[in-house]
């Protein structure tokens, strides 16, 4: 790695100016980032755009040292510095307010702000405390309630409290991660519009890691567009319009690697979805009066940009939560996701997240992967008794027909590394000829070959007449493997086409908002 500076600067005051230099970072055999330069000038309101996976949240982490950068320099104000932990760049006055909720939610927010301070005296004098914050208070755009614990705050209140306390604790570069994903579009204007005006007045300047294009047009005078890893550009918001933006950030995709399918006509709806509307961690609304159908011998895919209600959608279905309104019918009946449900309407289920939302850590890779069937023949001839060795050559098979990695099928699931684990849920879901398989990123953690393996596994379940719902973050795997495709924004389709008349660029101004 080249050497960051030799000492760090003393802080400025005002709005400095960032500019990172030839960034690279590797993590395995995957090149987050490939000489990624950016400037971000002194009071700028700049936007950091990019597909998942594009490398923003890597290269915003490298700056402020969270990741150890391969190669790259920092120059605050033009000078090279030093930032390799975080406690550096918070003492050369950069900040960073998260896409989640950092501020420790049993505590008030005068006991959140105080505590995070760098430098605290041995006896902390809290009405004295009180006292600085309220009147810090009065001088700032917005105020949240000192006394009131963070958990009872709504959302919108959090995510003040978030910039108020990077504000509070004297940083003048803020890095802001996604931040009004959690907020109502007037609650969105009202913060963006407050740092707009810092920004103005030359006392910020901020890096928004964004993906809705009517914010970066309201708010941000300058953008940068990573892909893959890579500075596509850094231009004036003024010279780009939402076309040129979204063909910045997914490309023109006119290579694609399309999977063999069988020509076939759906047949009839397997999964009806009326009016559902579910809700998130913080009792906001994810998903908002969804309505799709799925039918037999199709894959529908669903893009857009994480946290956009699409974890939501496929936990419930998965009967991991539950809807607020709506209802869902497999094969025309009631569904509530119920395990017996799931068995008698053969759904397959793969949620994010696998370790934690389809397995169970401790218990064996044998036993995880007869989740699915352990009351049934031959692992239960009777629903009742339970027989290791069917479980054990089943899961033997499976180990080798999907070359899951593993000491053997007696190893605690949890010991398998993350791809594995994929691979090994992969096996469990897929093995069966089930009727509905719903699936989000399936490929997530695999290498290329396990990738195209897992793809072409999909696509025959659909061939043999499965319906299949594919939510995915890598636009590729959609266009590669979908019949028809929608795109979630907000919680709601933003758009619905054939995957074949499919216009790429309209697919990326949906994703952002557009």
């Amino acid at each position: 790695m080249t050497v960051i500076g030799a000492a760090p600067l003393p802080r400025h005051d005002g709005a400095p100016s960032l500019e990172l230099v030839g960034f690279s970072k590797r993590f395995g055999a995957l090149a987050a980032l490939d000489d990624v330069s950016v400037k971000v000038n002194a009071g700028a309101f700049h936007a950091l755009l990019g597909e998942n996976g594009a490398g923003k949240s890597t290269l915003v982490k490298c700056a402020m040292g969270y990741y150890a950068a391969d190669e790259g320099q920092i120059l605050l104000n033009g000078r090279e510095v030093a930032i390799t932990h975080p406690r550096q760049a918070h003492e050369l006055g950069l900040g960073m307010v998260y896409q989640h909720f950092t501020l420790v939610p049993n505590m008030t927010v005068l006991e959140n702000f105080v505590l995070s301070r760098d430098h605290l005296p041995a006896v902390i004098d809290w009405a004295g405390e009180r006292r600085r914050l309220r009147d810090y208070f009065a001088t700032t755009p917005f105020a949240v309630p000192l006394d009131t614990p963070v958990a009872d705050l709504a959302a919108g209140q959090k995510q003040k409290a978030e910039i108020l306390r990077q504000l509070y604790l004297k940083r003048n570069l803020l890095i802001l991660d996604e931040p009004t994903s959690v907020l109502t579009p007037d609650e969105a204007d009202e913060v963006l519009s407050t740092l707009k005006a810092l920004t103005q007045a030359r006392q910020l300047t901020i890096v928004t890691i964004t993906h809705k294009f009517r914010e970066v047009n309201a708010f941000c005078d300058t953008v940068t567009v990573l892909r893959r890893g890579q500075l596509v550009d850094t231009r004036p918001t003024r010279d780009l319009d939402n076309d040129t933006m979204a063909e910045m950030m997914v490309g023109r995709r006119e290579n694609r690697v399309v999977v063999e399918r069988e020509t076939r006509a759906p047949g009839a709806a397997v999964l009806s979805i009326e009016g559902l509307s579910v809700a998130d961690h913080v009792g906001q609304l994810a998903v908002e009066e969804l309505s799709l159908e799925i039918r037999a011998g199709e894959i529908v895919g669903v893009a857009g940009v994480s946290g956009n209600g699409q974890r939501e959608l496929v936990e419930t279905l998965a009967g991991q939560r539950h809807a607020e309104a709506g209802r869902m019918l497999v094969h025309g009946e009631p569904y509530a996701a119920t395990r017996a449900e799931m068995v008698r309407h053969k759904i397959a289920c793969l949620p994010e997240e696998p370790l934690r939302n389809a397995c169970v850590a401790d218990m064996s890779v044998a036993e995880n992967m007869a989740l699915r069937a352990f009351d049934q023949p031959p692992a239960s001839p009777d629903g009742v008794r339970l027989k290791r060795a069917p479980m054990r050559d089943t899961a033997l098979r499976l180990i080798e027909a999907y070359r899951v990695k593993t000491p053997g099928p007696n190893a605690p699931i949890r010991a398998l590394s993350g791809g594995n684990v994929q691979r090994a849920v992969l096996a469990r879901e897929l093995s069966s000829d089930g009727d509905l398989l719903i699936v989000a990123n399936p490929c997530f953690g695999l290498d290329f070959a396990a990738a195209a393996e897992i793809r072409t596994r999909i696509v025959q379940a659909r061939n043999r007449g499965a319906a299949i719902l594919l939510v995915s973050e890598d636009l590729d795997e959609i266009l590669q493997l979908s019949d028809r495709i929608v795109v979630m924004f907000d919680g709601k389709l933003a758009l619905q086409a054939d995957a074949n008349r499919a216009d790429v660029g309209a697919i990326g101004r949906a994703m952002a908002g557009h």
